[in-house]
């Protein structure tokens, strides 16, 4: 029996054949002679913080080049003709079981290339035949540390490095959790200074007091208690580099005076000292506060204001970068299953509604609630594991909490009540006991409403 002749008797059409592959937790993948890319399923999101609108039709070098995945597996099996499996590693950080058959014509010549790829987590005991470092090609993302798939952030990122290459001061905008820091970072990396140091003060975070000796440093005997041989400052530790002051906003009125000088002459004294100190930095600033209206305020100075802000940049927030977010919750998701030596998986319906709510704490606020799940959840993480602030504050939760008619108020009701006790009892037939069915309703329920949820 030809399989036209089972899709025929199953009922089954082309697109109904296309929802069960998607269905798949293991990636699927099909490439043309030409490594051109004619399928993937959904699982690409969750590899590669890809649709498969962005990848379908795109050249398997396109994606390589941009660093979603190395090595690259084609190569090998388009001169071999054989099939092969080896370890890859993706763009969210997620480690890979790739398998590529390469299917031939009557010609042997190489038709189309079929790969699957699965989690490396649920092989930690599996050896594989790793290609040799030589042969390997890590391509790294083209933003650096910095990932995203939206347009106003990759704006920002390529103005960002036309400012690297100047020597300017920068101010870096953006509300709290929006990855300044990753930014001052990246610029670093992309300037005539990469290979000098890059050293952070957070002037939020150190008392006053203490803020002047950190950044200037001090001579022996300056104050009580302090270091009998001197202390060197946190800008003759830059000396070559960069400096990036973190929440500019908080320094103190008389720091700032100091700081203007050190940016306009390059010198500075130490604490106790009466000798200038020449260095070469270039200082990069960030703030999540409105400074012109500090500078009406008298809380900043304006000098130094207009002296930081030669160029500014504008960090996008979360809620503004929607496509963003499902990457960033399997990156973190990655990171600590990784750090926690722990395999916890995410649900569809959890992604859907993490995916809607409004991150006022941005990729901060994020990254400390993956750790949370990860830690906390069990093997699979739903939406009765989050805390019940954002589950609450999804605008899911008002459409699930008044729901257009009494069917959908059953069903919607009839879903959780499912969903928990499966959650709870993990078999249908103890489902079955728990809701008082037959275990044959209990399992078309758990098919219908608990396909993300993994069965003992």
């Amino acid at each position: 029996m030809t399989l036209t002749n089972v899709l025929t008797d199953l009922d089954l059409t082309m697109e109904t054949l296309i929802k069960i592959l998607d269905y798949s937790s293991d990636e699927i993948f099909v490439l043309n002679k030409n490594k051109k890319i004619i399928y993937v399923n959904d699982a690409c999101t969750k590899h590669y913080g890809l649709n498969k609108e962005d990848v379908l039709g795109k050249m398997s070098s396109e994606l390589v080049n941009d660093g979603y995945w190395y090595p690259s597996i084609f190569p090998e099996v388009l001169e071999g003709k054989k099939p092969i499996t080896l370890k890859q590693t993706t763009i969210l950080g997620a480690e890979l079981l790739t398998s590529a058959v390469p299917i031939l014509n009557d010609n042997n010549e190489v038709e189309i290339i079929v790969t699957t790829a699965r989690e490396l987590q649920s092989y930690k005991m599996l050896k594989i035949r790793e290609k040799d470092s030589n042969q390997r090609k890590e391509t790294e993302n083209p933003f650096g540390s910095i990932m995203t798939n939206n347009e106003k952030m990759k704006n920002v990122l390529k103005f960002a490095k036309k400012a690297a290459a100047a020597n300017s001061t920068l101010l870096i905008l953006g509300e709290s959790g929006t990855g300044k820091s990753i930014l001052a970072q990246y610029i670093h990396e992309n300037c005539s200074r990469k290979d000098g140091p890059f050293l952070t003060i957070n002037c939020a975070a150190i008392p006053a007091e203490l803020m002047e000796s950190e950044l200037f440093g001090y001579t022996a005997g300056s104050f009580t208690n302090a270091n009998r041989s001197g202390k060197k400052g946190i800008l003759e530790s830059a000396d070559g580099g960069t400096l990036f002051l973190d929440e500019i906003g908080d320094m103190p009125l008389p720091l700032q005076a100091k700081i203007l000088q050190v940016i306009q002459e390059k010198k500075f004294i130490p604490i106790g000292g009466n000798k200038e100190k020449k260095v070469d930095i270039r200082i990069i600033a960030a703030t999540n506060k409105e400074l012109n209206t500090m500078v009406k305020n008298k809380t900043f100075r304006e000098d130094l204001y207009y002296r930081l802000n030669v160029v500014d940049i504008k960090m996008v927030p979360l809620r503004e970068r929607q496509e963003d977010i499902i990457p960033l919750i399997y990156n973190f998701l990655y990171k600590f299953n990784q750090i926690h030596e722990m395999n916890k998986l995410i649900s569809k319906d959890c992604l859907e509604w993490l995916s809607h709510y409004s991150w006022p704490g941005n990729i901060r606020q994020l990254e400390n609630l993956l750790e949370r799940l990860v830690i906390v959840s069990d093997d699979v993480i739903g939406i009765d594991d989050l805390p019940e602030g954002i589950y609450n504050q999804s605008p899911l939760q008002v459409e699930t909490t008044a729901p257009a008619s009494l069917h959908q108020s059953i069903e919607l009701a009839k879903k959780e009540r499912v969903r928990k006790s499966y959650k709870v009892n993990k078999s249908s037939r103890r489902v079955a006991k728990d809701l008082q069915i037959s275990q044959t309703y209990a399992a078309k329920l758990i098919r219908e409403y608990c396909q993300d949820l993994s069965e003992d």
